[in-house]
């Protein structure tokens, strides 16, 4: 009968229940929601590629240790599909190819789109790079993987090599001061410097 004790509760019961049943589903909801954020997030940094955070860190004051053992740092002024280009007020410009690389600090956790890598952009390796060099005749000091240094001139930039006439620093290239022609693979290179 409506006039019973226990008539009353009955509807308070339903709301309540019906209350508690919403805020499940809105704290699923929620959860899913979160769930998949943070997978979208794991996704788009799993196709993230170091060069993507360089290109987005131009400008950035970063600290490359290199698998020789060596650390070089500066601004990054510029990075290619397998190289880096550190300048520092302090010390002479460094062109680090990638695989010389044993870890990077100060890089920011920004990234550039994969996709927004030109055409032309890609083909600027590091062959490209020391091609440049080996036209302007510049005097340079290597560093190898293997903790050896070498000084002189680059002569040829082949797909995976480089052939450096080595001469005293502060030399010009001339065939009475070269000492002897090495032929290095890229795979050797760990830091390109002005001589």
């Amino acid at each position: 009968m409506p006039g019973e004790p226990g008539c009353q509760t009955e509807p308070v019961r339903w709301a309540a229940l019906f209350a508690d049943l919403e805020a499940q589903l809105d704290a699923a909801d929620q959860a899913a929601l979160a769930g998949e954020v943070a997978d979208r997030s794991r996704r788009e940094v799993a196709a993230q590629r170091v060069l993507d955070r360089l290109r987005a860190a131009v400008g950035a004051e970063l600290v490359a240790r290199l698998v020789s053992g060596v650390v070089v740092g500066g601004r990054l002024a510029s990075a290619g599909p397998d190289w880096l280009l550190l300048t520092s007020s302090s010390a002479a410009d460094a062109l680090v190819p990638l695989a010389a690389l044993s870890s990077l600090s100060g890089l920011p956790a920004l990234a550039s789109e994969p996709s927004t890598v030109g055409a032309v952009e890609a083909r600027l390796g590091l062959a490209y790079a020391l091609r440049g060099i080996a036209r302007d005749r510049a005097p340079v000091v290597l560093g190898l993987t293997d903790g050896t240094t070498l000084t002189g001139t680059v002569d040829r930039v082949g797909a995976d090599f480089v052939d450096v006439a080595e001469h005293a620093t502060g030399e010009p290239r001339r065939t009475a001061a070269v000492r002897e022609v090495r032929t290095v693979p890229f795979t050797s290179l760990a830091v390109i410097r002005p001589g």
